[in-house]
């Protein structure tokens, strides 16, 4: 059996289980006691009412706050410039939609006063001067605290007659009281809210039992028997704790029942509110009492907690055991196996993973295998470039010392002085060649010794140039240099700075044509994270690299181009080498805890793009595992 049929099956079963017991219950199970289902129900209509204000209160103590923080407005405000007040009120009272705004000076008077109007404009209706007659606004400033917390209350505005429900919080100046933002909302605008979240009408009372607000309005005879409560009932239940059930009454001929409660928020009682309900809200049915319902529904939940979870047991282990031996897998353990053996999904899927294991682990000995041939090739390869590199450099001593004898006994022969001359030059070719070989072989065993000293990079680049000199001035080649001389001395080893920088001369002047141009620049680098550096730049006009390339130029014996088509001089156009340079380049940057790398747009002949290439070197380099 597939999984998807073990796991549809019994749960489609029991859906319709518990379907059918469901709609037995709401049918025949109802519970028998309608009067304690509604008074429920009545509880519950009275909390919501009181959450809904708080949640009313938290939204405008917000609104409050970010108009009492208004740039600008506490200054204006305690230097009594009402027309700046009402400037930054406005618009951040608008802003935030807020249905009513206040704001009192800290002696009580009002500075400005906005309302929202029917048509949804947000008109000033200020009557500066006007001193405030609402508790809250006064016991917030006579507490004279910046840190007052948020005080609230219900009350009329005395400009268009309606009740709102008001919170006042302080407005500060430098740590002091500069006056008081008052944020209000209209009771007409609350009351539908709270009577859509508590699913009941709701009525609030203020001071005396009178009714302020209602919902009742569209129910003549139930409005006329709410309107009012008696004050020493009203004092009862501004002083009770929670919701309190009130009285049945009958209203166009059906019955209601009523539950109040006192409206607090925070520490304050503000008034009393009234829920109202009808008493038909719950369908009454008597057949089998609420026992019948707990225990059928308590057997329903337990048949389907064990069955899921002998499901689960069937669908998990299985896969917890795929997810244990696929991390042992990944740790390196390729000998293990799930050993699942069913006909489900899970089963193909284990038996899928296990092949796959099984191949995975051939294909790994193979490559292993590969690698350590690999790996011994390269330890010969390199034995051999370290030999070959010794046992030609013995004969080519000895030639070139016969070379400098002829060319010392035959000074007075023109033509045996051209036939030395090149003896030597090739045998210096043939020698430099050998130590390039010798650098790579100590860089690809870690064996490259650096001898650490203090060292000025104008000095070892103006060696450099020396060096080419005669090959720039045979090329008409011209090499500047800018800035070499700003930054400090570096630790480092000067000979093998003085290979790095030979290297890379040497490739720009190769591989640039003959009258192009070959810029240095350097200069000091300083990061925050990171300890001071020297940045030299090597710009050339020359033939340009492909960027497919940019990486591979620094690997060991990699030419660019044909190679066979090379000239045969060092420093000709395009000339020849073994492909040594810039990979001895990048050991010895390596070695001084530097970065090396190029950017050219490309390969091309006739526009010569040129190449730069960038080496940047710590100023105090860390040398103590290398030496």
């Amino acid at each position: 059996m597939s999984i998807r049929f073990k796991v549809i099956l019994p749960y489609l079963l029991l859906t319709l289980i518990i379907a059918v017991s469901g709609a037995y219950v709401v049918t025949r199970l109802v519970s028998s006691s309608l009067d304690e289902r509604l008074s429920n129900q009545l509880l519950e209509a009275g909390r919501v009412v009181s959450d809904s204000m708080v949640r009313q209160e938290v939204e405008q103590v917000e609104a409050a706050r970010l108009i009492a923080y208004t740039v600008g407005l506490s200054e204006a405000l305690k230097a009594g410039d009402m027309d700046q007040v009402s400037a930054l009120a406005g618009p951040a009272a608008g802003a935030q939609n807020v249905e009513n705004l206040m704001v009192f000076d800290v002696q009580g008077l009002e500075s400005t006063h906005f309302i929202r109007q029917s048509d949804g404009t947000f008109s000033e209706v200020s009557q500066r001067g006007w001193a405030a007659d609402f508790p809250f606004v006064s016991d917030l400033l006579n507490e004279n605290n910046p840190d007052s917390l948020p005080k609230r209350g219900l009350a009329i505005d005395p400009v268009d007659g309606r009740y709102y429900y008001f919170t006042a919080i302080p407005a500060v100046h430098e740590n002091e009281v500069a006056g008081a933002v008052v944020v209000g909302t209209s009771l007409n605008s609350i009351l539908p809210h709270l009577k859509n979240t508590s699913l009941a009408d709701v009525g609030l009372y203020g001071a005396g039992g009178q009714s302020i607000a209602t919902t009742f309005g569209g129910k003549e005879s139930m409005y006329r028997q709410t309107i009012s409560i008696p004050e020493e009932f009203y004092q009862s239940i501004l002083n009770s704790e929670g919701v309190v059930e009130g009285k049945n009454i009958e209203a166009d001929g059906r019955g209601y029942k009523l539950a109040y409660g006192p409206l607090e928020v925070g520490d304050d009682r503000l008034g009393v509110f009234a829920v109202i309900l009808p008493r038909d809200f719950v369908v009454q049915s008597g057949l089998d009492t609420r026992n019948n319902y707990f225990l059928l529904y308590s057997l329903a939940a337990i048949a389907v907690v064990l069955i899921g979870y002998l499901i689960a047991r069937l669908i998990v282990n299985p896969l917890s055991r795929l997810v244990r031996v696929s991390r042992d897998i990944a740790n390196g353990d390729l000998s293990r196996r799930t050993e699942i053996r069913t006909r489900d999904e899970i089963g193909v899927l284990a038996n899928t993973f296990d092949e796959m294991t099984e191949n995975l682990q051939q294909r790994t000995l193979e490559l292993e295998k590969t690698n350590r041939l690999l790996e011994q090739m390269d330890r010969t390869k390199t034995r051999f470039i370290q030999v070959a590199a010794h046992e030609l450099r013995t004969p080519l001593t000895i030639v070139q010392g016969y070379a400098q004898m002829i060319e010392t006994k035959s000074k007075e022969t023109d033509q045996f002085t051209r036939y030395s001359d090149g003896i030597l030059e090739g045998t210096g070719r043939m020698v430099e060649i050998i130590d390039n070989m010798l650098d790579v072989s100590r860089i690809d065993t870690n064996q490259l010794g650096v001898m650490p000293t203090k060292v000025q990079i104008d000095e070892v680049i103006g060696k450099v140039e020396t060096t080419f000199r005669p090959a720039l001035k045979d090329r008409r080649l011209t090499l500047t240099t800018q800035g070499l001389d700003a930054p400090p001395p570096m630790l480092g080893d000067q000979d093998l700075l003085y290979k790095l920088f030979y290297h890379i001369i040497g490739n720009a002047i190769k591989f640039t044509p003959d009258g192009g141009r070959i810029f240095v620049s350097g200069c000091l680098i300083e990061e925050t994270a990171q300890e001071p550096s020297i940045e030299i730049v090597i710009r050339d006009s020359g033939i340009g690299i492909d960027p497919q390339n940019h990486e591979l130029v620094f690997e060991k014996f990699y030419q660019t181009g044909e190679v066979l088509l090379h000239s045969s001089g060092k420093t000709k156009f395009k000339g020849g080498g073994p492909g040594l340079g810039l990979a001895i380049a990048r050991g010895i940057v390596k070695a001084h805890q530097g970065r090396i790398w190029l950017e050219s747009p490309g390969f091309n002949e006739e526009k010569n793009p040129g190449t730069t290439v960038f080496v940047r070197l710590p100023v105090s380099g860390h040398f103590d595992e290398l030496l």
